[in-house]
């Protein structure tokens, strides 16, 4: 296992999940657990996969809310143990998260700008002008600087916020294997690109748990990760 790779459960409830990791089996170590799954047994999912498994957990939730909010919202997610949590990048909202998970092992990873958004995006909700990849990056350093122990971004920021004084993890979704569908990804690169601009860690789902043998689509994308 390469834990560089983390997997997306993207699927509906926590049985599909759980039969998802059994196919992967000792192919993949981390997982990300979303909002779409979490009605559907996310957290019941995320504690057995990690007390009985032994797998990493990324939990994305993308927390936004006033800062006691989120500090309690965070205090009582850390009580699962969970490897990663995301929250929205802004300063505010990371100091609040880091306030919730003081004396846990959670780290905080703080989103940027969704893989999914362009700058078409970023201007019907009302976001300043300017260059995509600048305001990327601008939010990256404001949450190190904040004490995010991470980012979440686009393989396209990772090289120029992994040379930030003063960076820390880079998690990257967005990656598809070459020969893949976009789906709703607009900001994407190949696992090898990403690792190669400086992700500690690469986030893929479909490509993986929609093939035909998902242990061997991961083993792929690790054999990738290793080259690069």
């Amino acid at each position: 296992m390469d834990d560089r790779l983390i997997v997306a459960l993207d699927v509906p409830n926590a049985v599909q999940g759980m039969e998802l990791a059994e196919k992967l089996g000792e192919a993949v170590g981390f997982y990300k657990i979303g909002l779409g799954m979490l009605t559907g047994g996310g957290l019941a999912l995320a504690r057995e996969l990690k007390d009985e498994h032994g797998k990493r957990i990324f939990l994305d939730m993308k927390l936004f809310d006033i800062g006691a909010t989120v500090e309690a919202a965070v205090r009582g997610l850390a009580r699962f143990d969970l490897d990663f949590l995301t929250v929205h990048g802004d300063p505010n909202v990371v100091r609040a998260a880091k306030e919730g998970a003081a004396g846990s092992k959670t780290k905080i990873l703080g989103v940027t700008v969704l893989t999914s958004l362009d700058r078409a995006d970023l201007d019907a909700a009302l976001i300043r002008p300017g260059d995509l990849h600048q305001i990327t990056v601008e939010r990256a350093a404001r949450a190190f600087e904040a004490g995010a122990d991470g980012i979440i971004c686009s393989p396209r920021e990772a090289a120029a916020i992994r040379a930030l004084p003063g960076s820390g993890l880079i998690v990257t979704p967005g990656v598809r294997p070459a020969g893949s569908a976009q789906g709703d990804q607009k900001r994407i690169e190949t696992p090898a690109a990403a690792i190669a601009a400086g992700a500690d860690h690469i986030v893929v789902g479909r490509p993986v748990w929609q093939a035909a043998d998902p242990a061997a689509a991961a083993r792929a994308i690790q054999a990738e990760v290793a080259r690069a």
